[in-house]
């Protein structure tokens, strides 16, 4: 991400209704389907600002991955030295099998080889260790908010399901989420790539709502992504898997 990104979102992050939902989703998902003990490892890749990581601390080890020297810059404010990875060669400076967690959240879109990446979470993994990953979802939303993010891609549930094969993974939940904003953020990103020089420098994306809104998308955001129902599009998509 451009450097400007990492300050919008430390800026916006603690309160947004989609960033602190997902932190919330995540951590709940993890500990519904295998909670943590505290001498078990987590790696959050892509860690970001760190406060997903820093809020796991309660429960497990952890440490942080990312190659970007802006988040590098934040993670050295909330975490000690020996906690804070960078990629050796293309691979993480851990043994394998080390780890009983790895996150990734809105992360495989920034990388050209995702089923490399894929591949490096299972080499960490202890077995039966949990993979929990976010992605943007939908090629019709592809817009500038991507381009400023650097994505490669938006995922399609075939296409995330597709580098997690089955010989490697179960595959514990696999869903679109964020269902209910899907055709507001349709409509928004379609409006700003039709009609560039009528939108105000400041996207959407970057406020946080007035608070009775913000906490109504929070709560139908995290609570539709926790039910069983299968949603047929959503603007993201959460995938749980356990190493084989």
């Amino acid at each position: 991400m451009d450097a400007s990104e990492y300050a919008n979102l430390e800026r916006i992050e603690t309160n947004h209704w989609y960033y602190s939902g997902k932190r919330q989703l995540v951590r709940e998902w993890i500990m519904r389907v295998q909670p943590p003990a505290s001498n078990d490892v987590l790696l959050d890749c892509g860690a970001g600002t760190g406060r997903f990581a820093k809020e796991m601390e309660r429960f497990c080890r952890v440490f942080v991955l990312d190659d970007h020297e802006e988040s590098l810059r934040l993670l050295r404010t909330r975490f000690d030295t020996a906690q804070i990875l960078q990629l050796d060669a293309g691979r993480v400076p851990l043994p394998d099998g080390s780890t009983q967690y790895v996150t990734a959240l809105d992360v495989l879109e920034h990388v050209p080889g995702d089923a490399t990446v894929v591949k490096e979470f299972h080499r960490l993994l202890a077995k039966g260790g949990l993979v929990v990953v976010t992605v943007p979802a939908g090629k019709a939303l592809w817009s500038d908010w991507d381009v400023a993010l650097h994505h490669y891609r938006r995922y399609s549930r075939t296409q995330l399901k597709a580098v997690f094969p089955n010989e490697d993974w179960d595959i514990v939940y696999l869903n679109y989420t964020n269902v209910v904003l899907y055709p507001v953020v349709w409509i928004v990103r379609k409006w700003r790539r039709w009609f560039p020089e009528l939108h105000d420098a400041v996207r959407s994306e970057d406020r946080v709502p007035v608070s009775w809104i913000n906490t109504l998308l929070r709560t139908l955001f995290v609570g539709l992504a926790k039910s069983r129902a299968s949603f047929p599009f959503g603007v993201s998509l959460l995938l749980v898997a356990r190493k084989r």
